[in-house]
């Protein structure tokens, strides 16, 4: 099988203040997903929406693992990479479903975004309880 190249733009970056990876509560956090101006109009109709899905790439993640201890918790059993959400990856791309609280122009404020500072956008989608939520 012969693997073929994916190329990704950014559309945009994250602005919070996350400047350094930690494990916690992101609830709380208020962070702006800042799409670059020419997608601008391509975020109408979005405030209709109460939640989105942020598509990232998580840029300062260097090396991959094929084995993780969730949480680095030694009562969690050791799985595959595929099998958790350690963000050592062989592909470091993330979603995160986040708490819509506003759109100003190309900006969106969201909560619960667990991105440090900078990251870059992959793509935004719009939460819809029909596709999204497991039945």
């Amino acid at each position: 099988m012969r693997m073929n190249e994916i190329n990704l733009n950014p559309i945009g970056f994250v602005k919070n203040n996350i400047k350094e990876p930690r494990f916690g509560n992101f609830a709380n956090e208020v962070s702006e997903v800042i799409v670059d101006e020419k997608f601008t109009e391509a975020l109408d109709g979005i405030e209709d929406y109460s939640h989105v899905i942020v598509v990232y790439f998580m840029d300062k993640i260097k090396d991959y693992v094929l084995k993780h201890q969730p949480q680095g918790n030694p009562n969690v059993p050791v799985v595959g990479i595929f099998a958790c959400r350690c963000p050592k990856r062989p592909n470091p791309i993330a979603i995160t479903t986040c708490l819509l609280v506003k759109r100003e122009k190309n900006k969106l404020f969201v909560k619960g975004l667990d991105t440090l500072n900078n990251t870059p956008i992959i793509d935004i989608k719009p939460y819809w309880l029909q596709y999204d939520k497991p039945k």
